[in-house]
């Protein structure tokens, strides 16, 4: 008989469980709860929080924010026996039954924690009804989640008046710090107001709370929940607490965040809180100090280049500035970069095996077929090395370089450096995108020029936390980004404040400046082994002004950010990698010396890439006993005359040369007597340019005729639809008049040699 009640019990138990679960199955409950966005540091501290979509403040607190004595308190004034049931107790349940009949009103709701989430969650009137369907959903929570779990979705729905739900919410709102930071006298607190929210409000009667805190805590006192010291203690605490705003410290960066994590209740981000706060207070004084001259903001960001995490990040220099445009985000607004490019462009050469540090590069009045670039100062150098002009920020050698390497090969890196502007504007840039003619962002920049600081490989940027390795793309050789590194690193550079050149202290880094056509955007990027440094100032309004620049406006606040964030750190310098090794150049050209080259410097190089040409700086001219007259092989006598070395210098070079009256020796003029037909070397047009159109306008304005030679021709003769029109000095310009319609324009020297454009005349 005793067995088969045992299997009748048995069985009804099974049969209330299958019944259960089918119930479970057929009537779901889904526990979705709206929290509130957070942002977080590294460090775990609450950086900027946003209201729910019930414009509540419910921050989400993790597991590992739950702390022993958070948890001991909560449980022994609500759920002693939480870990003990399974979503209803039966013993309270029935005294509370008891006590409501025998009283005939409602004095107690027996309710578990679990019962409680279940009410949080889905509120319904009081009734017996619903107290039947909140056991059911209690039940139903504790099959599918675990006892951590639901205390957790406990402490993030319980209410602390108006719209602040969660511990969470009141520790940050009201204390101002991270739940696991809370005292014991502060978790009392927080545990005695959501059964008595209205008459224990917190800022407004807080001697009253502190009665009521206190009578709990003397009950863990009687009972030996804490130590009696760690009570006494938690009994004498002040409580001077009122409502605070909600953190909004990175709203920039936060509001970026949450638009691209919509369903994220924490986003735990790599800023550093302490480093954060230094940098944006240096660049709100640095731009406070500028106003004066009408430049009004600010960008900076800085890049952990070992890991790549972004660690500061600082959109404008005011979020509350909204006159100035302080709510947009530098970070990621398009600008110019000015001269910020160079580097990649010289480092794809290098690469290429086109140039060494060393090369020599012509920096004169060029024409790229109509387009004429002028450096920053307005002044050329004439010949220059190729790490004078990077180090200088010379725009005619960096054009050079790059229609050497090719637009497509510089636009195609790019591309793989994720510019997306480049990539939207690819097809429309040319040979102006090296100083400036493209859109890129303080982004882009700052993670580009990491690269350099990472042997050349692309590496995405880390804004959240994550456990990805992040192994990188490589986009330049090691040994390219070595030279480049080496070159960025100048101690003189022009571009750098007297008042910054001799700081104590100030961190070993490679840098470069750039400040866009307009005076409109100042850059300034800096980076060593740990930290990439961008700087952007200007005007969000587009606003141009004349003293902006990146050397003096950019630079100062980028040296701030370093002596603040690297002051007095040793952290070693890029080694030179295997394949660079050192040689002897001619210092004049930067070539294999030759005999004749009795200058000569140490210069570096890839080994089996860069170029090992024999130097060509002055070559032998057969000339007359009194050096007067010049002979070719075709014309020299046998008798009377010698083989002297003289410049090799381009036309380019010559002509500048002669434009500012620098001396330099000239191969004397060649014999008037040879009928040898030269086929190289023929007059250069500089102006006007081939295939372009020209407006002459009501006043019949004239057309200047000017060309280029080698530096031993004597005169020039132009043709217009070939006929002669006028014959003058090789460096002479001329002025006429044209015709409307299409115009053949031709040059010869006196060595015969010719060339021809065509132009239309409007």
């Amino acid at each position: 008989m005793k067995i088969n009640k045992i299997i009748i019990c048995l069985k009804s138990c099974l049969a209330l469980v299958i019944v259960g679960l089918m119930l479970d199955f057929v009537f779901p409950f889904e526990v979705k709860p709206d929290y509130s966005c957070i942002v977080e540091s590294s460090e775990g501290k609450v950086l900027h929080a946003f209201l729910n979509k019930n414009d509540k403040w419910r921050m989400y607190i993790e597991l590992s924010e739950i702390t022993p004595q958070l948890t001991q308190t909560i449980l022994y004034k609500e759920d002693k026996y939480f870990y003990c049931h399974f979503g209803v107790n039966p013993v309270s349940l029935i005294k509370a039954f008891a006590r409501n009949i025998l009283k005939n009103k409602r004095t107690s709701g027996a309710s578990t924690i679990t019962m409680q989430v279940v009410r949080l969650l889905k509120p319904q009137k009081r009734t017996y009804k619903s107290k039947l369907i909140e056991m059911f959903r209690a039940t139903q929570l504790e099959i599918h989640y675990s006892k951590k779990e639901i205390l957790q979705l406990y402490l993030n729905l319980i209410p602390y008046g108006s719209n602040i739900e969660g511990v969470k919410s009141a520790s940050v709102l009201y204390f101002q710090k991270m739940p696991q930071l809370l005292s014991l006298a502060e978790i009392t607190t927080l545990s005695i107001i959501p059964n008595r929210p209205t008459s224990l409000k917190l800022g407004t009667k807080n001697q009253y709370i502190i009665q009521e805190r206190n009578k709990w805590l003397r009950r863990f006192l009687d009972l030996k929940l804490y130590e009696k010291k760690i009570i006494q203690d938690a009994i004498n605490e002040s409580l001077t607490i009122t409502r605070h705003e909600a953190p909004k410290l990175i709203p920039h960066l936060a509001i970026r965040l949450k638009n691209e994590n919509q369903n994220a209740s924490i986003i735990k981000t790599n800023v550093n809180l302490n480093m954060q706060k230094r940098v944006e207070q240096l660049a709100l004084n640095y731009v406070n100090r500028l106003k004066a001259k009408n430049i009004n903001n600010a960008a900076v960001m800085v890049v952990n280049n070992q890991t790549m995490n972004v660690e500061v990040y600082v959109g404008s220099a005011n979020f509350l500035d909204i006159y100035n445009g302080g709510q947009v985000d530098g970070v990621r607004a398009v600008r110019s970069p000015g001269s910020t490019l160079k580097p990649i462009v010289y480092a794809l050469a290098f690469d290429k095996g086109i140039v060494t540090p060393q090369t020599s590069i012509n920096d004169v009045l060029t024409n790229f077929g109509g387009f004429e670039p002028e450096n920053f100062d307005k002044k050329f150098n004439g010949r220059v090395t190729i790490e004078f002009s990077l180090a200088n920020s010379l725009n005619i050698p960096a054009v050079k370089i790059l229609k050497q390497i090719k637009v497509n090969s510089l636009i195609d890196v790019l591309k793989k450096s994720d510019f997306k502007n480049i990539k939207k504007q690819a097809k429309e840039l040319g040979l102006s995108m090296v100083l400036g003619g493209c859109g890129t962002t303080l982004e882009e920049l700052v993670r580009h020029y990491a690269m350099f600081a990472n042997d050349g490989k692309f590496k995405e940027l880390n804004y959240i936390k994550n456990n990805k390795k992040n192994k990188g793309v490589e986009i330049i050789s090691p040994d390219a980004a070595f030279l480049i590194n080496n070159i960025l690193t100048k101690v003189t550079r022009p571009d750098l404040p007297n008042n910054f050149e001799n700081t104590y202290r100030l961190p070993k880094i490679a840098w470069k400046t750039g400040t866009s056509t307009g005076k409109k955007d100042a850059w300034s990027i800096g980076y060593n082994k740990n930290y990439t440094v961008g700087v952007w100032i200007g005007n969000f309004s587009g606003e141009g002004v004349p003293e902006l620049s990146g050397a003096e406006t950019a630079t100062p606040l980028l040296f701030d950010v370093f002596n603040n964030i690297e002051y007095s750190t040793r952290t070693g310098w890029f080694k030179k990698t295997k394949n660079i090794v050192y040689k002897k150049v001619c210092a004049e050209s930067g070539d294999i010396p030759n005999d004749f080259c009795h200058n000569q410097v140490i210069d570096y190089a890839i080994m089996g890439v860069s170029p090992s040409f024999k130097c060509q700086h002055l070559k032998y001219i057969i000339t007359n006993l009194k050096k007067t007259e010049s002979y070719c092989t075709e014309c020299a006598p046998k008798n009377g005359v010698i083989k002297v070395l003289y410049p090799n210098i381009s036309t380019e070079l010559a002509e500048y040369y002669i434009k500012r009256q620098i001396p330099y020796i000239k191969i004397p003029a060649h014999n008037k007597n040879c009928t040898r037909v030269f086929l190289e070397n023929a007059p250069e047009i500089m102006s006007p340019n081939d295939g372009s159109e020209y407006y002459i306008g009501e006043d019949n304005q004239q057309i200047q005729l000017a060309c280029r030679c080698t530096n031993d021709v004597q005169k020039v003769y132009w043709y217009v639809n070939d006929k002669l029109i006028k014959t003058v000095n090789a460096e002479e310009a001329v002025f006429i008049n044209l015709s409307k319609g299409k115009v053949k324009i031709s040059c010869s020297d006196d060595k015969g040699r010719s060339t021809n454009i065509n132009v239309i005349i409007r």
